[in-house]
């Protein structure tokens, strides 16, 4: 092999880079990734996924953090189009889980356990369907996000990182997010994923987002358990499954008093190898 090995997949159209780095041999920059992501002059991506075990992560990768925990093999180093680090992405575990079953790296009929920056996820497969234990959602409080000349009203909720779901009866598709919603920085001094969701319906809700770092995106799986988080509370309820209609298809969310499971499709659809003269031509910032 000259080149280097990847794949590409998505969840519901938010569609990824895969880099098999199991040993944590490459160079990952920032530049790389937003190279890559590049619609234009890399593959294109919503954002890249590097498969590395816990244990090959070394200082500087945003990731050592906190220790390997027993039993863990895989951390899912997940990073923005725009190069940046990412604590968690929904769809993302998806399409790593189903990209180590499909290379044969994970025990038969065994749930997996994987790391992330939020935390280790567990992961599990019925038939077609990959489902996710994104743990407890945390509610914080109410703040707005703006988008042209309206102001929406949204509750805070982080699922590992930072979402602004906004329910309401709003035009979904009239909606202008190729631009970041102007939001409260002090809130969210990291930046934060806006939501804008339908109210529940028939156990349905409806949902556009912009993400951080990345921009409107088909679908996103952390957004989507906050944005039925959201959703239920402004039902009245605590707990329930909902099933979320994004621009590229349908997850579904399940809430209980102890935690949210993600519940969707995952793709596959090219592997290949990247051109290790562009690889090693990129600028080493984006």
């Amino acid at each position: 092999m000259t080149g280097i090995a990847f794949a590409k997949g998505h969840g519901t159209e938010n569609d990824f880079v895969v880099l098999p780095d199991p040993d944590g041999t490459l160079d990952l920059t920032a530049a790389r990734v937003a190279a890559l992501c590049d619609r234009r002059r890399g593959l294109g991506a919503d954002g890249v996924l590097r498969v590395i075990r816990w244990a090959a992560l070394k200082d500087g990768d945003d990731s050592t953090d906190f220790p390997a925990e027993p039993g863990v093999e895989w951390f899912m180093d997940y990073r923005n189009a725009d190069g940046s680090a990412a604590e968690m992405c929904g769809n993302g575990v998806r399409v790593y889980a189903h990209w180590l079953d499909r290379a044969g790296w994970l025990p038969d009929g065994e749930t997996l356990r994987l790391g992330t920056r939020a935390g280790v996820r567990e992961v599990w497969f019925t038939g077609d369907e990959v489902s996710v234990d994104m743990g407890p959602a945390r509610v914080g409080p109410a703040s707005t996000a703006r988008v042209g000349t309206r102001t929406f009203t949204g509750t805070a909720v982080d699922v590992g990182n930072p979402h602004l779901a906004c329910v309401g009866d709003v035009e979904l598709d009239a909606l202008d997010l190729a631009v970041e919603p102007d939001h409260d920085r002090a809130l969210f001094p990291h930046g934060v994923n806006v939501e804008f969701v339908t109210p529940v319906h028939d156990g349905r809700v409806a949902m556009r987002v912009h993400e951080r770092g990345v921009g409107e995106t088909r679908s996103c799986g952390t957004g989507t358990v906050a944005a039925v988080v959201a959703a239920l509370r402004a039902a009245g309820r605590a707990t329930g499954e909902v099933e979320v209609r994004t621009p590229g298809g349908r997850l579904r969310v399940t809430v209980t008093d102890e935690t949210t499971v993600l519940h969707g499709p995952a793709v596959l659809v090219a592997s290949g190898e990247l051109d290790s003269t562009w690889w090693d031509g990129i600028r080493t910032t984006p």
